[in-house]
């Protein structure tokens, strides 16, 4: 088959040529734009074991496959359960979060209020010589960098608000054990006097330690509701920010302009969901180690809520490098829901003036027992896929796949 090499240069060389010296790094090295997260705790003080819920989650990284946006404040303390149509909302307003979500992209100096293009230029792939560019004389719609740090970047920020509450089931297991406790105490009076052996004590002792394994064993289940919110960011706000706020030098009466118009940048509500509540296997878990239960608790309710979020809404759907295309292989998995029925889109990106845009030029699907389980601690667990590095995928339909092409789920 012949081979169209303006095709490949253009379409695949050119958006990765910002990367210094690309063409000699490593397929699994090469970069592309993600969207950014900011992940938040709602921490309820009167419920068991909020503390122990808090500390671990300081801990937790933002899920890997998005850019990590965390401001400095990462907890929410509230006193009592969140009504129903609460969401966080009252704290993202009072403190300004959007606003400070914006100074982060330009790394704004609260002090003298300059800013610069390096994280803009970082995570959106551009050279030096287009982000050099003097922002505060930039205003101009027609401007490809200002537009495109706009739209696909900067707007593309999200913010997860995630209220955890943890499922008490040490009820259950006390309950449980100490009814396996009299069924063993019974039988082995039973036993003991049809045979005249000791066996009642054996049987009360096998169903005393029967009944600390249950307890132990009771497990640590949470349901985690996740709210999701985007940085909105218009051409209007856009402007506004360029034009009297942005400078790359000390300025006084910008820097007095940002902070007199924090509430000019917003958050705009996307949608929430609940995770199942269902039970996490703790096997690979010390179960001495409270800390590592709930981790791994919380790890997979969040994991599965993000999927999901993602499932429901396109522009929260995540975008991932194809690090093989002999065979078509890719690093997502079951952290972010993939299984047998899931198809995705292979997509070649493409500058066309100035702009980052993606064209679909196949589509696949995962092979059947060959997909990733990349959940927190599947490997220790000893799951099935777990000692995968990436899930296998085989070609439903469409024309050459490359390397350096993106895949992205389709709508279930």
């Amino acid at each position: 088959m012949k081979t169209n090499f303006k095709y490949i240069l253009l379409g695949i060389i050119l958006p990765f040529c910002v990367i210094a010296n690309a063409q000699h790094r490593k397929i699994d090295e090469v970069e592309y734009r993600r969207s950014s997260l900011y992940s938040i705790l709602i921490n309820h003080t009167e419920q068991r074991l909020g503390t122990n819920i808090a500390d671990i989650f300081i801990e937790m990284p933002v899920p890997d496959k998005y850019n990590d946006h965390d401001l400095s404040v990462k907890i929410i303390t509230v006193d009592n359960k969140l009504k129903k149509d609460e969401k966080g909302e009252d704290f993202l307003a009072a403190n300004y979060i959007a606003s400070h979500m914006v100074a982060r992209w330009f790394d704004r100096n609260p002090l003298t209020g300059e800013c610069d293009m390096e994280l803009v230029k970082s995570r959106g792939l551009y050279d030096a010589s287009q982000a050099e560019i003097n922002i505060a004389n930039q205003a101009i719609r027609g401007n490809a960098l200002l537009q495109d740090a706009g739209e696909d970047l900067i707007h593309n920020t999200f913010v997860l608000v995630n209220d955890i509450r943890y499922i008490d089931k040490e009820k259950q297991g006390q309950q449980a054990g100490m009814a396996l406790n009299v069924i063993f105490s019974v039988l082995g009076a039973v036993a003991g006097a049809a045979t005249g052996a000791n066996f009642g004590d054996l049987g009360k002792n096998l169903g005393q330690s029967l009944q600390a394994m249950m307890e132990t064993l009771k497990g640590f289940k949470v349901k985690v509701n996740t709210h999701l919110y985007r940085l909105a960011w218009d051409d209007e706000t856009a402007i506004q920010f360029y034009e009297t706020m942005y400078t790359d030098v000390p300025d006084a009466t910008k820097k007095e302009a940002f902070e007199n118009n924090r509430g000019l940048f917003k958050l705009e509500y996307v949608g929430s969901q609940l995770s199942s509540g269902s039970d996490v296997s703790f096997l690979g878990v010390n179960l001495d180690t409270p800390d590592e239960m709930i981790r791994k608790a919380c790890t997979r309710a969040i994991d599965e809520n993000v999927a999901n979020l993602a499932h429901n809404f396109e522009f929260f759907r995540v975008k991932e490098r194809l690090t093989s295309v002999n065979p078509i292989q890719a690093p997502i998995g079951m952290k972010e829901d993939v299984n047998e029925k899931s198809k995705f889109e292979v997509l070649l990106p493409e500058l066309k003036n100035g702009k980052m845009t993606y064209k679909q030029v196949a589509i696949i699907k995962p092979k059947k027992n060959m997909i990733w389980d990349n959940r927190y601690m599947a490997f220790e667990e000893g799951a099935t896929g777990a000692n995968l590095k990436a899930t296998t995928f085989e070609k439903v339909s469409g024309g050459e796949i490359l390397p350096g092409m993106l895949i992205r789920e389709l709508a279930k």
